[in-house]
């Protein structure tokens, strides 16, 4: 079972995305900054790591850093309300496997996630007919 983390300052979106993620077979944790995440990251293994950029205290590009520096393994998507080119940019350089906007839309997370974890999603078998599960 693949371990998420989720990092976001704004409960409501911490609990919707651990709620949908749980219902497909993640073992979902999450953080409300990047101090909380990096001292879960101290304690427990994850593979992917979801985080929001506008945050208090440590903001996600931050956080992006001291994840790499620490833990380069872990595959990264940001989100934001407040995406701009610039904040793509250093977000990709940083080595952030996607960037989303917020509201994230679930069917695109699911395809990024998908690709990270090598996993078709469930949508396009559906579409073919070959639904296998």
């Amino acid at each position: 079972m693949e371990r998420v983390l989720i990092v976001d300052d704004e409960e409501n979106a911490r609990i919707g995305l651990k709620t949908l993620l749980s219902r497909d077979g993640f073992h979902v944790a999450t953080a409300a900054n990047g101090y909380e995440a990096l001292e879960y990251l101290n304690r427990h293994a994850v593979d992917l790591v979801i985080t929001d950029i506008n945050m208090p205290e440590m903001n996600g590009l931050v956080f992006l850093r001291e994840l790499n520096r620490h833990y380069p393994a872990v595959n990264v998507i940001m989100v934001t309300a407040y995406g701009g080119v610039e904040s793509y940019l250093e977000a990709m350089n940083l080595g952030a496997f996607e960037y989303l906007n917020k509201p994230v839309k679930l069917d695109e997370l699911k395809v990024v996630i998908g690709r990270i974890f090598g996993r078709e999603p469930r949508r396009a078998n559906l579409k073919l007919g070959t639904d296998r599960r």
